[in-house]
Order: C-alpha cells, then structure tokens, then sequence
C-alpha cells in the first residue's frame, strides 16, 4: 500500500517524534511493514530510537537526498536502519540543515523528497515521517509527498492558535502540488489531568472537530518520557499503562482508514 503519513506541527514541544515513533511501531506489532523517516535536523527520532551520536552518522536522509540531486546511485535499502520492534528507521542529524539551504537552487525542489519515497514505497505498507519544528522547504517537501498529515497538538492554547496557520499551508500544498493530501486527523498530546488541558481540549473539539478527526488525548505520562532514554517504544516499556492503551486505540483507528 505504502501510505506516506507525516506528524507535523510548526511548534516544537509537542511530542511529535513520540507520536511518530508510538504510531510507527504500533503499526509494526499489527503486522505492518513499517519505515519511519526522521526528517528534523535535531535527529531527536534517531536517538529516542536508541540509535546514539546522530550527528556522526553518514548514511541519513540529507545524503540520500543529496545523492539524488547530485544523480549518484544507490541502493534502495542505503541508509536504512532495523529497529528490534519490528520497524526500519532512516535517520536524520545536522547537515539536514544544510541540504534545506542547498534545496533553494535545484530545480522541482519541492520534491525531492517524493521522488525517493517513490522508489522505496512498494516496500512498506506505512512509511511515518517526523517532522521539523516550521514551516520551511524541509516541511514542504514532507507535504508534497504525504498521502495524510496527522497533528500532534499539546493541550495549551498558544498550540492551538498556531494550528491555524499549519492548516493553511496544508491547503496551499493541497492546492498547489499535491491534491491527494488528506489530513489524518489531530493527536491531543502529553494532556494532564488538570481543569485548563481539558478546557483546552474541549475548545479544540469545538472549533475543529466536525471537519477534522480529534483522537482520544494522549495522556501526560512519566513512562512516556522515559521512553526516549530507553530507545524503545511505549507498549514495550509499559504495555498496560493508560498511555499504550490510548496509541493502541490510534492504531486501531488509522488501520480502519485503510480502505
């Protein structure tokens, strides 16, 4: 199927790569073939997944981007990496940065990204991409390529007025290079029990809710921050915890959407 889903939000610190990395290998564990992409230069999935030292590594996502620009050939499988839950991971570190600089001058720029997806997508049933913190070329590039978005959002109101300009690039990549972009739908992220998140959360089903998904609120959790340290995903630290009960329920909803 290769269905390309990417979590994006332009605010950083709102648990993408744990949404990107929990809905990856979930997807994994019903029996899916799986690659996450890391496409933020911070590399941030790459270490949560226990893969240290992201800057050191040469075989990431920006060489084979660049290799692409440049017409060097590869391998299907170079710079891909094999998780022990079951998902490949292409990682990501500092010199995407300077491939977003890079970009400005090559021609279609907007879809290199796509072009490589292309060759690899027949090998993957979901390919889950994490993305960069803004707006910039690097995201635009996700968008073009994307067959839905899914929206990590933390339950504070300054998120949700950004949210509003995230669906407006949304439209425009939608009307502009990519008419098949859906959105997948909106992940209320890392929400305590207090009276203000679910306000927030409240205000958030009002405003979006009828033509938007809202998914089940993630709960704030100290077993999911201590998920990144120990690289391996949240149903393998704590499978019976509230938090991989309500990824579960995530993944029960994205595999209905298949069809």
């Amino acid at each position: 199927m290769g269905k390309i889903i990417a979590c994006v939000n332009q605010k950083g610190g709102v648990g993408k790569t744990t949404v990107t990395i929990n809905l990856g290998i979930g997807l994994a564990r019903a029996g899916k073939r799986v690659l996450l992409i890391d496409f933020d230069p911070q590399g941030s999935l790459t270490d949560c997944l226990g893969f240290p030292e992201p800057d050191t590594m040469e075989d990431t996502i920006a060489q084979i981007l660049m290799n692409r620009i440049n017409d060097v050939e590869m391998d299907k499988a170079y710079g891909i990496l094999k998780h022990p839950e079951g998902v490949d991971v292409l990682p990501a570190n500092i010199e995407l940065s300077g491939l977003e600089v890079s970009l400005v001058n090559v021609m279609c720029r907007e879809l290199v990204l796509k072009g490589y997806l292309e060759q690899v997508k027949a090998d993957y049933d979901y390919i889950v991409i994490d993305c960069m913190p803004s707006l910039g070329l690097l995201t635009v590039n996700v968008l073009a390529a994307a067959g839905s978005v899914m929206i990590p959002i933390k339950a504070e109101k300054p998120s949700i007025r950004g949210l509003q300009q995230l669906l407006r690039t949304i439209g425009k990549v939608r009307k502009s290079m990519n008419p098949d972009l859906g959105i997948e739908g909106i992940v209320p992220n890392m929400v305590s029990r207090t009276n203000y998140a679910r306000d927030v959360v409240a205000r958030l089903t009002e405003a979006y809710g009828g033509p938007l998904k809202i998914f089940e609120s993630i709960p704030q959790s100290v077993r999911m921050a201590e998920t990144a340290a120990a690289g391996k995903s949240i149903f393998l630290h704590e499978a019976k915890g509230r938090a991989a009960q309500v990824y579960e329920s995530l993944i029960r909803e994205v595999l209905a959407d298949e069809g």
